[in-house]
């Protein structure tokens, strides 16, 4: 998805190379947006589903339950949804072929809670609109429960038992699993952890702040990252 401005079209276009590099399956890769223009011809361009949010809120990624809409669009089956500020580093087939309803990354920043990481989720095209119908007659009392939408989307799915996480090593988190531990972070580069399939960024650095060494914090230095510059 893509709406405001964020993001660009070339977050869009790079996110289609990096899955069209590691995906073998034949696929359809669709961007939800408000504005289209420079996006590549192979991305499918689909209009964002209408989600009536009061103006003036804090960005908490709700308009992304947007996907829940049932239909969506000409959209069916198994669709992996994924985040325009993740890398994808490997092949990612094993997406598609692991078992579950409903599979989520592992967030990082919430060990021991059921809570996901939907910058790389799984899920059923038009199967679960309760999910946002709940949403959307409930808004108040869903903003006052839950910080963001990922938190909500996490205790919809586990209320119905289908709620799973990814292997945590596919999905490892930039910020606290590819910077070295200092010392070490002021000679060696930022890793690509063992079995890493996608990289999730969330708050500073983004991807494009850590191919510079950028880390957005005074106290979390690292060396500029060429695997992410060179895509």
């Amino acid at each position: 998805m893509k709406w405001g401005d964020k993001y660009h079209s070339e977050d869009v276009n790079r996110l289609f190379s990096m899955v069209a590099r590691n995906l073998t399956f034949p696929f359809r890769f669709a961007c939800f947006t408000d504005n289209w223009q420079g996006i590549r011809e192979e991305v499918e361009i689909k209009p964002i589903p209408l989600l009536d949010l009061p103006s003036g809120l804090p960005e908490r990624g709700w308009q992304k339950l947007s996907m829940f809409t049932s239909p969506l669009e000409d959209i069916q089956g198994i669709t992996l949804f994924l985040g325009l500020d993740v890398e994808v580093i490997g092949n990612i087939d094993c997406f598609f072929e692991v078992e579950g309803e409903f599979l989520i990354a592992f967030d990082a920043k919430k060990r021991g809670k059921i809570i996901g990481n939907s910058s790389v989720y799984r899920f059923e095209a038009g199967k679960h609109p309760d999910i946002l119908e709940y949403f959307q007659e409930n808004f108040e009392t869903v903003r006052k429960r839950f910080r963001n939408e990922q938190a909500y989307l996490s205790s919809k799915m586990n209320e119905k038992g289908i709620f799973k996480f990814w292997p945590k090593p596919w999905c490892p988190s930039f910020k606290y699993h590819c910077i070295p531990s200092f010392p070490l972070n002021f000679i060696t580069p930022p890793v690509k952890p063992d079995g890493a399939k996608i990289i999730l960024f969330h708050g500073e650095p983004n991807s494009d702040q850590a191919a510079k060494g950028v880390s957005g914090k005074w106290y979390r230095y690292f060396k500029p990252v060429s695997w992410i510059s060179d895509r």
